[in-house]
């Protein structure tokens, strides 16, 4: 009796999905072509001897940081911060009616429900440089643009992931607080927002940390914040105040990440 081990025999390999990952890598490989001879890049320009000498003068003096700008520089990070957190918690309450509108399991029409999801997908469409430009427009440049550009971007994210969250509650819960008498705003209070309270403020938390990030930027088209010193400092060819700019922009992001990420661990 033979004691070599039995193998399974092993699947003959289909020549139907061998030609559908070539024919995908072909695709993959000829839009690459057509993006790159589309985009009309200079390549004697980026690798020339000017360019090669700007970097070395200017990325240096990143290295050297403006240190006597450090209290200025801290006063526009905080209302950077304040923008962001304004515009994240009224996004994070705006969010939650039309999640509630998108959750098929909350509102039975069809037609309701798509009216929610066109609605978040036109806000998500616009990037928070575009709205602040809008804004800046419509109120004048001050950090209440940034503000309602912040608001308005993230109502959009937040809203589709806390419909997502709405329609993976347990129902049962719903049913059996409907087979008690309980009324409408009790099943509200008592069957549905226990199960969605945590991963709301969950989520809520990390888009302020995007929000962070966005918002550093917006005072580049006058939305107020940090960007506002970014723009100045760039004109005046500070390279230093840039450089320390940065440094504050990435150990603030830093400890939030850091805080924010304790946080939603606790809470999910």
């Amino acid at each position: 009796m033979s004691n070599q081990p039995l193998t399974l025999p092993k699947k003959p390999k289909s020549k139907l999905k061998l030609v559908k990952r070539v024919i995908v890598l072909i695709a993959i490989v000829l839009i690459y072509i057509w993006t790159f001879s589309n985009i009309s890049i200079r390549w004697e320009s980026i690798f020339s001897v000017r360019t090669l000498e700007n970097i070395d003068r200017i990325i240096p003096r990143f290295f050297q940081p403006a240190f006597e700008e450090t209290g200025s520089i801290m006063e526009m990070m905080i209302e950077t911060i304040f923008i962001a957190y304004t515009g994240s918690l009224a996004a994070a309450v705006i969010a939650v009616p039309l999640a509630f509108l998108c959750a098929s399991n909350m509102v039975r029409n069809k037609f309701l429900n798509n009216i929610g999801m066109w609605i978040l997908g036109a806000v998500r469409a616009f990037p928070e440089i575009v709205l602040a430009i809008i804004f800046v427009a419509a109120v004048g440049p001050n950090p209440f643009a940034g503000v309602l550009a912040i608001a308005i971007g993230s109502t959009g994210m937040l809203g589709k992931l806390y419909s997502e969250v709405i329609e993976s509650i347990d129902m049962n819960v719903i049913e059996t607080l409907e087979a008690s008498g309980a009324n409408k705003m009790q099943i509200l209070f008592y069957g549905i927002m226990p199960q969605v309270l945590p991963e709301f403020l969950s989520y809520a938390i990390y888009r302020f940390e995007i929000d962070v990030r966005a918002s550093s930027v917006l005072g580049i088209v006058g939305a107020g914040g940090i960007g506002t010193l970014i723009t100045f400092a760039y004109m005046n060819r500070n390279w230093e105040e840039v450089g320390m700019i940065l440094l504050v922009i990435i150990i603030t992001v830093t400890i939030i990440d850091q805080i924010s990420g304790f946080i939603r661990k606790r809470l999910v």
